[in-house]
């Protein structure tokens, strides 16, 4: 298992462990995480799994895709390290990463 601390919009901590090869989002949805509604489940086609990923991890991230930087344009609250966790894969080089929610999904 791989240890995601999020962050959730009231600032209250939740240590998940998530499951190789699953989602930021879905790890989080299975958890009930404040602050990550996944309207669309995971198919890309809205914004409201929006979080802030902890600077130190951005480049073990795979690079966003044109449709998921077209998807942060409708995104409330957009900043330099924000990722739509439904497309950041979780693997044993993000054991401790940390994601911020936004204050809101808007």
């Amino acid at each position: 298992m791989v240890r995601i601390n999020y962050v959730t919009p009231a600032g209250d901590p939740v240590e998940v462990n998530a499951k190789p090869g699953e989602s930021v989002m879905e790890a989080a949805v299975r958890n009930g995480v404040d602050g990550i509604v996944a309207a669309c489940g995971g198919c890309l086609s809205c914004a409201t799994c929006h979080s802030y990923i902890d600077e130190s991890f951005l480049s073990k991230l795979e690079p966003q895709s044109d449709t998921e930087k077209d998807m942060l344009e409708y995104a409330s609250h957009v900043e330099g390290n924000s990722r739509l966790t439904c497309q950041i894969e979780v693997s044993e080089a993000l054991d401790g990463m940390t994601v911020r929610t936004p204050p809101t999904q808007d």
